[in-house]
């Protein structure tokens, strides 16, 4: 298939970059969809992060209602395929035997938002069963692998949305997060994401109610101003929305080119019974003092905040949920209980462990969510951001089985526990409500990409991406110092 442009063109070119080309009548929707594909073709026989390209929108970029006067003006966009990110007439299969063939019936309401912000949507990406698990590792289907290299895994669970970004075969592509499934395998795979607040993507026509936004949509982009666009052009609430959606009193892409003022920046890794290895310590080191020459005050301060509550309260949450989710996937395909052989065996003891879980158990999760987020809110009256890393320990091994579904563990909170000890500082964003943002700033010694991860107040998600964008602008937009993962469009 012909390219409109060469493979070092097309990297060098962010999604607004692109549009900004299509604006100018320099390359059509179509063409970009048509080297998008192409550009999936060449790497996702290494890295298999793509499910299925949709050749009739590759085509005709208007076929399924693509706003091309939106900001990203046809740009191709990849979808995640879980969660509430459908698309009307096409496969969403949860990275799950047990729905193989599912067709959507309606698009979602963000779905809606992604074409009115001009996103032509051109295929879907992997992730691991129903987006439960911190790698997409399921060989009968797919085994997603980092492009940094392909011996380990690109965590998850918005898998197969990373390593394309990070392969550099689109700029862009969606996810959710639950935990830290955007920003982990946005970090571990060289790309940049943020969690937003609660209240700036909506989930419906599903979810809506208190525990559901535990979980948030989002994109994984290359640079801050795709991902300060994503948020303004695709954020909002659907009619029926439980709670207010709000917006920020300015526009993110205009915010950003301003700096923060400086900052009181506090640095840790020791969160409750979890603490980082000692080269990811040492990198956490160098990019604290990275922040401080940018003029910030930065400090080593542990958060007065109760871990272990967070941590067990948000077991509770999502085993709780993913019960009742998986149980309404089983009972209109004829299933009173999860089917051996077409549902993986963690998420089967997940299953067992919620469907009963009752109301009590559901309140005091509640009330251990109120008691953190109101620890992690008085942190923040005196102290702006918290600097972490993405993750705990480095980034696993593929067929890494105590982080996986398939796991033959025969305890679900001893599974859990291990999850928490590996990604211990992104989860506590999702049970406060509170931004989280993820950048490529660190660099394991086997040379894979180690995210730093910046969190702050509620509904101060454009303070979290100024202060990535101005230090974006202190590396000249190269996160990664010219180095280009092995798997990579331009190799």
């Amino acid at each position: 298939m012909p390219t409109v442009m060469s493979w070092d063109e097309w990297f060098a070119q962010d999604a607004l970059g692109l549009a900004e080309l299509v604006r100018n009548s320099e390359v059509t929707p179509a063409e970009l969809a048509a080297q998008a594909a192409e550009a999936v073709a060449k790497v996702n026989p290494e890295i298999d992060g793509v499910l299925e390209i949709f050749e009739d929108a590759v085509k005709d970029p208007l076929v399924d209602g693509t706003n091309l006067d939106g900001i990203f003006a046809g740009i191709p966009f990849l979808v995640k395929d879980t969660g509430c990110t459908t698309m009307k007439g096409r496969l969403q299969e949860m990275g799950s035997m047990l729905l193989q063939g599912n067709r959507a019936a309606a698009d979602g309401f963000l779905t809606s938002q992604f074409r009115k912000a001009g996103l032509n949507l051109i295929g879907r990406t992997t992730a691991p069963e129903f987006a439960t698990c911190s790698s997409c590792e399921n060989p009968a289907l797919h085994t997603t692998k980092n492009p940094w290299n392909t011996e380990f895994t690109s965590c998850g669970s918005s898998a197969g949305s990373a390593v394309m970004v990070g392969a550099g075969a689109l700029p862009m592509a969606s996810g959710s997060d639950g935990g830290g499934s955007l920003r982990i395998p946005a970090g571990v795979n060289g790309a940049i994401s943020i969690k937003t607040s609660r209240g700036v993507f909506s989930q419906a026509p599903h979810a809506s109610d208190f525990s559901s936004v535990v979980s948030t949509q989002g994109a994984i982009t290359r640079t801050v101003r795709d991902s300060a666009a994503f948020v303004d052009a695709c954020r909002g609430g659907a009619p029926g929305e439980f709670m207010p959606y709000w917006f920020p009193d300015e526009p993110y892409l205009d915010l950003i080119k301003r700096d923060p003022k400086p900052l009181k920046i506090a640095v840790s890794h020791e969160w409750g019974p979890h603490k980082a290895t000692p080269e990811i310590v040492a990198e956490l080191e160098r990019v604290a003092k990275q922040f401080a020459a940018l003029g910030h005050h930065v400090e080593w301060v542990v958060p007065k905040v109760d871990f272990e509550l967070s941590y067990d309260a948000q077991t509770s949450c999502y085993i709780t949920n993913f019960a009742q989710t998986v149980n309404n996937l089983l009972l209109p395909r004829g299933y009173d209980r999860p089917p051996q052989g077409l549902i993986e065996p963690i998420n089967i003891l997940i299953w067992e462990a919620g469907i009963n879980g009752s109301y009590t158990d559901r309140a005091n999760m509640q009330l251990a969510f109120n008691t953190v987020s109101r620890q992690l809110g008085e942190f923040y009256e005196e102290w702006d951001v918290i600097l972490t890393p993405v993750i705990a320990k480095p980034t696993p091994l593929l067929d890494t089985q105590e982080y996986l579904t398939s796991s033959n563990n025969p305890s679900v909170m001893d599974w859990f526990r291990n999850l928490w000890a590996f990604f211990a500082y992104t989860p506590i964003c999702n049970l406060a409500g509170t931004p989280g943002i993820s950048l490529p700033l660190g660099r394991l010694p086997n040379g894979l990409p180690l995210g730093m991860h910046l969190t702050t107040k509620q509904a101060n998600d454009g303070l979290l991406l100024q202060l990535a964008a101005q230090v974006e602008r202190s590396l000249d937009g190269d996160f990664h110092g010219g180095l280009r993962p092995e798997v990579h469009i331009c190799k």
